[in-house]
């Protein structure tokens, strides 16, 4: 790797705000305050112009470009990390065991350039979004970011001609690009948080959307996961998912690979930059492992200076938080693999939906 490539960018005005701000949002999305109560006058604007806008491409106000290929879009209704980016990584890995050539668009968030543009494993997170260098890395599939995600997508096409299939992570809002599946993950441990929309709660969508996807996943980790709405029984396919660890790689050599026994007995610290660090926590507590958690804004640009405690004999970190790291990280720095692990039934969903657009396009 490259490593003046991966250099991260100094902090602007607007990276300092934002991981001020998310900070001290977030704990007022887990139930409803006073600061809840502040913000709701926003929330229920935000509701009105997310309905116009919805309402908007459903009746062919604004128009929406259809690829020739099918689009399976996989996101959510909640701000913040819910395991999309691991289910179009097993999703990619399905359809290509199925035969097909699926390509991934997605956003690349937290990177510089909203123009579209090829991610190769090697590229800098900082400019094409950290979600985006790991697809690459993982899928083996062609992977294209850019904000407009139509022109991402055609793009991919012209570029990789026998992709037959297109991934789109985190799209579920970007209604300009037709799909053909739509896949909602939803975090079984905090669920919808007070229920409201950004900013005064955690939702990009009501709840009511999830009657509309073809498919809502639901990624649990806790022994106790949060209460979900009864909206959810409104949609028949509401299947299960886990996040799945299989082993720890050294950032410095990437081959060198070890389980999480090598930990026993050692300093350790766990540092988590996503939306959800405590998912990742809670995953490595139940395996066992004895740490000390230092959590971090999502995307957050990370230095140096943020793996550097005294006495550690190990830092681990999640795959995302990696690919930004691997320049600067020292040998103590490990990064846990993951993979989704949906329940059967979203192969037979995925196969079943796949043949219906096909005989829809041969009439």
């Amino acid at each position: 790797m490259n490593g003046r490539a991966c250099t991260p960018p100094p902090a602007t005005a607007y990276t300092v705000y934002r991981s001020l701000m998310m900070s001290w949002i977030q704990p007022h999305w887990e139930r409803f305050t006073a600061v809840s109560a502040l913000l709701s006058p926003i929330s229920l604007l935000f509701r009105v112009i997310t309905g116009a806008r919805r309402a908007s491409y459903r009746a062919g106000l604004t128009s929406t470009i259809r690829l020739p290929v099918p689009v399976v879009v996989v996101g959510n209704i909640t701000a913040g990390g819910t395991g999309k980016t691991p289910l179009v990584l097993w999703l990619a890995a399905f359809l290509r065991a199925q035969g097909r050539s699926p390509g991934i668009v997605c956003r690349g968030y937290g990177g510089t350039h909203s123009t579209p543009q090829p991610v190769r494993p090697d590229s800098n997170p900082y400019v094409c979004g950290d979600e985006a260098v790991l697809l690459a890395r993982r899928s083996s599939c062609p992977v294209w970011t850019g904000a407009d995600r139509p022109a991402a997508a055609r793009a991919l096409l012209a570029a990789a001609p026998s992709c037959d299939i297109v991934l789109s992570d985190d799209g579920l809002q970007h209604y300009a690009l037709a799909r053909d599946l739509e896949i909602c993950v939803v975090d079984g441990d905090r669920g919808f948080g007070n229920g409201w929309l950004l900013p005064a709660g955690p939702l990009r969508e009501p709840p009511s959307r999830l009657a509309e996807v073809d498919a809502v996943v639901i990624n649990r980790v806790g022994a106790r996961p949060a209460p979900l709405p009864a909206i959810l029984r409104l949609n028949a396919q509401c299947l299960g998912m886990r996040l799945e660890a299989s082993g720890f790689w050294n950032l410095q050599h990437a081959n060198r690979r070890v389980s999480v026994e090598h930990f026993r007995g050692k300093r350790a610290y766990a540092v988590a930059g996503i939306g959800n660090p405590g998912r990742f926590f809670r995953q490595l507590q139940a395996m066992g492992l004895n740490f000390t958690p230092h959590s971090f804004p999502d995307h957050h640009p990370f230095t140096a200076s943020d793996l550097a405690y005294a006495g550690a004999e190990a830092v681990v970190m999640t795959e995302k938080d990696a690919v930004k790291c691997q320049r600067f990280a020292p040998e103590t720095c490990w990064a846990m693999a993951v993979d989704a692990v949906p329940d059967a039934g979203l192969e037979e969903l995925v196969l079943r939906k796949l043949e219906a657009t096909a005989k829809r396009e041969e009439r």
